[in-house]
């Protein structure tokens, strides 16, 4: 029959697209190695030497092309910040193995409320970062592809479609997935480096030929706010270098170690590439443009347009920026996960689906990055200012919540222990050099998010502004939520449960047929006191249905609404509204409603969906049940 092979179908489907379920034994064995961790957790970070750049030139260019001059000094600086960085998120690996990143730590140690400003600073930032990396992506598809530059936006929307589906197979098949991009990213780019270099030395280096750079208008002065300007915007490649830090309890034993190793790794690879993108930049005369990035452009001086190694470097390049979604696609349903679990987020973001992932968390995070996506028509320029400010108020709250427990970790004496939320604090005989790295990190990333909130401020970055502390207002109305709906279900002054009275069944009919007959034989199996209720809306039909029901009702109370006005809900929710309002304490009511359950989905589109009307309207009411009793028809 249709009905039996139609769940199948749809399961083989599931099973052909995400893989066979999964135990949740094999939760264990869902783990990966550092090769692979780096491609999962720190595409993010290295792909952001693709745009970091660009974004430095595009702020500096407002004073005139002289003012590249700066960009190395400002990589540099970047560079810096982004070892300080490196070396208090490695701390904080090995202090909270089981990972949770700056929402763990500030919840540990800072409270409720900073924990869940750094949750809905790092959900901002995860939503972002798919926008962000996959909108480069497609950049670099159009800078080799201009015909494609109007359909950037759809491309990039689809990409983030099939970055879902690879997500919802599992961490392990996702990592092996996207471990061959990755480091096929590394490879060329690396290749293109060293390339770069040696003709540099060998003065064989070429500059950009530029048919025709577009005007910047007035050009500005080179002065103290500008350069923060581009400071500000080059930080963008530090996004992404918490996402080990929470994610590890996904690497293979012994996971702390493994995970601080692949972020060491990770830092000192970026910091290579970053500064010497930079740097070749500013030797081949590359200028920013919406049209062209600056792989793209150092890419054609170096091999040639259309050559395979440059065509190499922006495919590359496409692929590693297109995989840096997948450092949120494996942390955002981890961290919302963890939110849910202690009641800030919609507890049905805990749930794992077939494959051990966090299904609904990946669902989410697809479809508000392809909202982003599509507003901003997938242009990264006009991301990047709602991006960082979360990344490094993240930075900030995770580093002075483990300064605060080093601090607090000196009035413990040797060997012994203190529990907390989410780790044991032991005595740490280093722990004054400890706070201090961990506490200037904090103020140099403090100062790093101040500095792009002023200078990003009227550019977009007031939206995050507003959106993180309205992010937070809701994540506290949940909790609220859940602890009032705790109390109300709590049984510890509950007592001895109140038996009904009585218990009423009104069964609503639209005719006389198999699907009635099987609803009253359900109710009067409930209750002896079962009314069905009629709605009529021709003299004739109520005729016909009265001689039918002295045959097939079996003595079951009819009760027939007369509806002038050829309403028919209305009058049914009328009446049971009365019989409600009439009711004595501890009565019940329940509402019997027969169902047609067709063989084909779009059949449901031909029948009243009255259950579900009646839930919606009767959903006020206490002590009141709707219940559907399904008949499945048999044919076609």
């Amino acid at each position: 029959m249709a009905t039996s092979t139609r769940q199948p179908t749809l399961a083989g489907l599931k099973r052909l697209l995400i893989g066979p379920r999964l135990l949740t034994a094999d939760a264990a064995h869902q783990t990966i190695s550092k090769k692979v961790g780096l491609a999962v957790f720190a595409s993010d970070a290295l792909s952001s030497t693709a745009y970091a750049t660009d974004e430095i030139l595009f702020v500096l260019i407002l004073a005139g092309t002289a003012a590249f001059a700066f960009s190395l000094p400002i990589a540099i600086t970047i560079a810096i910040l982004l070892a300080i960085v490196t070396i208090s998120y490695e701390q904080t690996i090995h202090a909270y193995p089981n990972g949770g990143g700056a929402y763990i730590v500030s919840r540990d140690n800072l409270g409720e409320v900073p924990a869940q400003i750094a949750g809905a600073a790092l959900l901002t930032d995860y939503i972002l970062t798919v926008a962000v990396s996959i909108s480069s992506g497609v950049a670099q598809i159009t800078s080799a592809f201009p015909a494609l530059y109007e359909w950037r936006a759809w491309i990039a929307v689809a990409m983030v479609g099939i970055m879902t589906l690879i997500n919802l197979r599992g961490v392990k098949e996702s990592g092996a997935a996207f471990a061959i991009p990755t480091y096929f990213f590394l490879t060329v780019t690396t290749f293109t480096i060293g390339y770069g270099f040696f003709k540099y030395f060998t003065g064989d280096l070429g500059i950009v030929a530029h048919e025709e750079i577009a005007p910047h208008g007035v050009a500005e002065s080179v002065t103290l706010f500008l350069i923060l300007r581009a400071f500000s915007s080059g930080c963008t490649a530090l996004t992404g270098v918490e996402a080990i830090s929470n994610g590890i309890p996904a690497f293979s034993p012994p996971k702390s170690r493994n995970a601080g190793l692949t972020l060491i790794w990770m830092s000192s690879i970026l910091s290579f590439m970053f500064l010497s993108i930079t740097f070749l930049a500013r030797q081949v005369d590359a200028v920013p443009l919406h049209t062209e990035t600056i792989f793209s452009q150092i890419g054609r001086v170096i091999y040639g347009v259309g050559s395979p190694l440059y065509l190499a470097l922006l495919g590359g390049t496409m692929l590693i920026l297109i995989m840096a979604a997948n450092t949120s696609f494996a942390d955002f349903p981890r961290l919302s996960a963890l939110q849910a679990a202690d009641g800030f987020l919609p507890k049905q973001l805990t749930y794992r689906g077939s494959r051990l992932v966090f299904t609904y968390g990946i669902l989410v995070l697809a479809a508000f990055a392809s909202l982003l996506i599509v507003l901003f028509r997938a242009e990264t320029s006009a991301l990047i200012p709602l991006y960082a400010i979360g990344v490094f108020l993240s930075f900030t709250l995770s580093q002075s919540g483990m300064a605060v427990r080093w601090w607090r970790s000196r009035h413990l004496k040797p060997g012994e222990e203190k529990q907390g939320i989410a780790s044991t604090l032991h005595h740490d005989s280093k722990w004054q050099i400890k706070m201090i790295i961990n506490g200037f990190g904090a103020t140099c990333t403090f100062i790093v998010m101040i500095v792009f909130a002023v200078t990003k401020f009227a550019s977009g970055a007031w939206v995050v502004i507003i959106i993180i502390p309205l992010l937070v207002t809701a994540f506290l109305n949940i909790h609220h939520h859940y602890k009032q709906l705790a109390v109300e279900l709590s049984l510890d002054s509950f007592g001895v449960p109140p038996r009904f009275k009585r218990h009423r069944v009104i069964v609503p009919i639209g005719g006389v047929h198999q699907g009635t007959l099987r609803a009253l034989q359900y109710a009067r199996a409930v209750s002896d006191d079962v009314t069905a209720v009629y709605v009529a809306l021709d003299p004739v039909e109520e005729e016909k249905l009265r001689q039918r029901w002295e045959r097939w009702g079996d003595g079951v109370r009819l009760h027939i609404i007369q509806s002038e006005n050829r309403l028919l809900i209305e009058p049914l929710l009328g009446y049971i509204e009365d019989i409600a309002g009439q009711r004595q304490p501890n009565e019940m009511i329940t509402v019997v409603v027969p169902e047609f359950v067709p063989t084909r989905w779009w059949h449901n589109l031909l029948h009243m969906q009255t259950a579900l009307i009646l839930q919606l309207g009767l959903l006020e009411f206490r002590d009141i049940t709707i219940t559907e009793v399904p008949y499945h028809m048999r044919t076609n």
